[in-house]
């Protein structure tokens, strides 16, 4: 998230420290409805997959004055849900989640693909105040969520979801990194959390480990075109463990591309232009983001939806682009060809 007072300082120093990256340029393919306020109000989009129609697919992203807003794939507005103070959100299968500081608690919800509407399934309470960043997979046969907080507390959470009544969480577990941390991503099936420390790089913890101790894939300014803010991160999954991580470089409104697998190579920086037609504006100063390797509508392999802070102005109207997959692809062959 973005510090306002430090901002300029923020990207100034982004730029210093990777004037020798050269990020290609991929176009914006479909924008949402914009927030219709001013101030940093968007956040975090999370991509859910009709299971039979992809058609009817769903991005549901958070206003972090208001709750989670739903959108369809073309951009449309379909339903607000006034939580509150929602910063991230996160979902896996037909449950969601957002982390909610202004009820100190998670909100839950669950969609139903018969009509694909969104319904609130209530809050569950923290241990630790003002919860930031959220994200939510599957270790195990055992759902769980992972909670980030400003001061580098990492909880990882048991939960219990019956698909009625409240959303249970337990078996609270901790581990700490040195400073601000926001956005995070599991991998399931490596039973691996993949999270970003704003100021500092990434980090990769292994789930399945008794410690838990976090290892670094990449710094701030190391020369791969990571810089702070390090904010949203996300993961396009390919089989067998193959796959992609993204993270977003807030400071230099770039975004870095890495190996799924260990050692989470860096293998592409790009950044988010204008569509082809000029239509939907590009993107800068990234918040959170999601990506998805299912084929929907338009877009066969898949999408990375993306927070915009400009609109095109910033600070108002912000809103979410969405991203081809396939442009990226082409960042990554071009990569790969040098």
């Amino acid at each position: 998230m973005k510090s306002h007072a430090a901002l300029s300082l923020l990207l100034l120093a982004g730029a210093c420290a990777t004037d020798n990256v050269v990020a290609r340029v991929v176009p914006a393919a479909v924008e949402t409805v914009g927030m219709g306020s001013t101030g940093d109000a968007a956040d975090d989009p999370a991509v859910w997959v009709h299971p039979t129609n992809a058609a009817q697919s769903l991005i549901l992203g958070t206003n972090k004055d208001v709750g989670v807003y739903v959108y369809g794939l073309d951009g449309s507005e379909k339903q607000r849900l006034p939580v509150g103070l929602s910063n991230n959100v996160d979902l896996r299968g037909n449950l969601a989640v957002a982390s909610n500081d202004g009820v100190n608690a998670l909100s839950w919800f669950r969609i139903d693909p018969a009509t694909a509407m969104v319904t609130h399934a209530g809050d569950t309470k923290l241990a630790s105040i003002e919860p930031y960043g959220v994200c939510i997979g599957r270790i195990q046969g055992n759902l769980n969520a992972v909670v980030t907080y400003k001061d580098g507390l990492v909880e990882f959470w048991r939960v219990t979801d019956t698909g009625a009544g409240p959303v249970q969480i337990s078996e609270r577990r901790t581990i700490k990194l040195g400073s601000q941390i926001e956005g995070c991503v599991i991998d399931d099936d490596g039973g691996r959390l993949f999270v970003g420390e704003e100021n500092v790089g990434l980090w990769v913890v292994d789930l399945l480990s008794e410690d838990m101790i976090p290892r670094s894939i990449d710094k701030a300014g190391s020369g791969t075109g990571l810089v702070a803010d390090v904010e949203g991160v996300s993961l396009y999954l390919k089989a067998d463990g193959a796959g992609y991580l993204v993270a977003s470089a807030q400071g230099a409104d770039r975004y870095v591309i890495y190996d799924r697998k260990p050692p989470h190579a860096a293998l592409g920086v790009f950044k988010i232009g204008p569509s082809a037609d000029g239509k939907v504006d590009g993107t800068s100063v990234t918040d959170g983001l999601d990506a998805s390797s299912a084929p929907l509508p338009g877009f066969p392999a898949g999408v990375l939806v993306v927070q915009d802070d400009a609109n095109p102005t910033a600070e108002i109207d912000q809103n979410f682009k969405i991203v081809d997959w396939r442009e990226i692809e082409r960042v990554l062959a071009a990569g790969a060809a040098q």
